[in-house]
């Protein structure tokens, strides 16, 4: 109960220095033994700056981020962490600046926020699970996990509109409490490139390296038993990076990926959301596409609409559950000057470098998808599963739920998806080959019940400030 007065007390503080203004100040950094200095958590009272008023940690000297390594730390800092900013949760937590590459493997600095389990590891390897959050928006990076996820950030998530990191933090904390490392990385990178998938999958594995270079956390270094996971916006980085595990960071012993509903063709999406509910978002995610291609860029202000064009400015400075409203039931072809703006040499360039299917994973993968889903078209899906199980050696579950849409399938499929998960922790083996299955609805699956109880009390565990992920 003290710890959790102490964090109570921390939280009005803050609200009063809000009240009154305050001041970031730098505070003096501890060497760890990897010699990475290690910035102590805020004093008390202190608010944790906005991304974009904490350069010195979002965006180093580009000479330094040059001189370092893919997945090597560039400056590390104690957090903490809270529900929706608000709530505090009982567990340790670090930010990392580190260094990845962009699409055309030039050098860029990126931050992952990453969680331990309270307690020892009980003689056994830490398992590590890289969640990638469904951000969904092309805003200021004020509206990714790393600032979202803080306890003091204000306004806090709910108010600025970064709704899906605070509802979809369930996982990971589940995964905590499970006794296993989770590592949240902000893979749209400095430019918030929203849908750049392959930019977005070099970020996620790059975080997953820093996270294994990061001592405090305790690690096995590459050994380490690592998975991924993410829905829709977090499908994205998750499948890009499931592509480009053995070509881009071989030595990562990634044991599964769980994706779903997964954008795996954007143009096949756009297509489908022109003037229905989804239009807004599609466009965020050509939005921020624009932003790591500038050759789309320019096609695009060659073509948009004055009224576009305008309302683009609007939709930049705004996180998913205000910019989705922007543009909703949208017929595409009217705010271009063309009739077709998503076929020709530059759109056909580009959409081909952001679908999956590029190449087959190497680990297995749990893949799941509404049937009726209005955002992602299932077929796509359907095409991307093929493609993986022509090769032999697939290790390939695919769950159509036939009874749910877009954003109740992400709810009811994450018991199926986190028993998954914890099988390839456990090292039970995945046979080379496919395995596809219609369910009414993954909710009902009995096996999977367990879960949502195991889920709860964690919950609960964390409402109360229990410390999460003892073993």
């Amino acid at each position: 109960m003290q710890y959790l007065a102490s964090r109570i007390a921390r939280w009005v503080v803050a609200l009063a220095v809000v009240a009154i203004g305050s001041t970031v100040v730098a505070w003096p950094v501890a060497a760890q033994p990897d010699s990475v200095p290690v910035q102590p958590v805020l004093p008390f009272g202190v608010l944790p700056a906005a991304p974009e008023y904490d350069p010195g940690f979002y965006q180093p000297p580009a000479e330094v981020v040059a001189a370092k390594r893919p997945g090597e730390i560039i400056a590390a800092r104690e957090v903490h962490l809270g529900f929706y900013s608000v709530l505090p949760i009982n567990v340790d937590a670090w930010q990392l600046s580190f260094r990845s590459t962009d699409h055309l493997d030039r050098p860029i600095a990126a931050v992952t926020t990453v969680m331990k389990p309270r307690g020892g590891d009980g003689g056994q390897p830490w398992n590590l699970l890289s969640y990638q959050f469904a951000v969904d928006s092309e805003g200021p990076r004020h509206c990714a996990p790393s600032y979202v996820l803080r306890q003091g950030a204000m306004p806090p998530a709910p108010v600025i509109g970064s709704l899906l990191v605070g509802t979809e933090f369930l996982f990971p904390i589940t995964a905590l409490g499970a006794g296993w490392v989770v590592n949240m990385p902000d893979f749209d990178g400095p430019d918030m490139a929203f849908g750049a998938g392959p930019l977005n999958g070099r970020i996620t594995l790059d975080s997953i390296r820093a996270a294994e270079n990061f001592a405090p956390l305790g690690l096995s270094g590459p050994e380490t038993k690592t998975a991924l996971a993410g829905y829709s916006g977090g499908a994205i980085p998750s499948g890009h990076a499931a592509e480009l595990h053995s070509s881009y960071a071989p030595e990562l012993n990634i044991v599964g990926v769980a994706a779903g509903g997964i954008p795996a063709d954007l143009r096949a999406m756009l297509l489908q959301a022109s003037g229905n509910l989804a239009s807004g978002l599609l466009l965020s995610g050509i939005f921020g596409v624009e932003r790591e291609y500038p050759e789309l860029a320019d096609y695009l202000e060659r073509h948009m609409s004055a009224p576009l064009k305008a309302l683009r400015s609007v939709k930049s400075g705004l996180c998913y559950l205000y910019s989705l409203p922007v543009l909703p039931f949208l017929p595409y072809e009217q705010m271009f000057d063309i009739p077709d703006p998503f076929h020709g040499p530059v759109p056909d360039q580009i959409f081909d470098a952001l679908r999956m299917g590029h190449a087959v994973p190497k680990a297995p993968m749990f893949m799941f998808n509404a049937n009726p889903d209005w955002v992602v078209p299932v077929g796509t899906v359907n095409a991307l599963v093929d493609y993986y199980c022509r090769d032999p050696e697939a290790r390939v579950r695919y769950t159509r739920d036939h009874f749910s849409e877009h954003i109740t399938a992400e709810y009811f499929g994450m018991a199926q998806e986190f028993l998954w998960l914890k099988e390839r922790f456990d090292g039970v083996p995945v046979a080379a080959g496919c395995e596809i299955r219609d369910e009414g609805s993954m909710l009902l699956d009995p096996a999977s019940w367990p879960t949502w109880l195991q889920t709860a009390g964690t919950l609960l565990a964390a409402a109360v400030q229990q410390p999460i992920g003892q073993r």
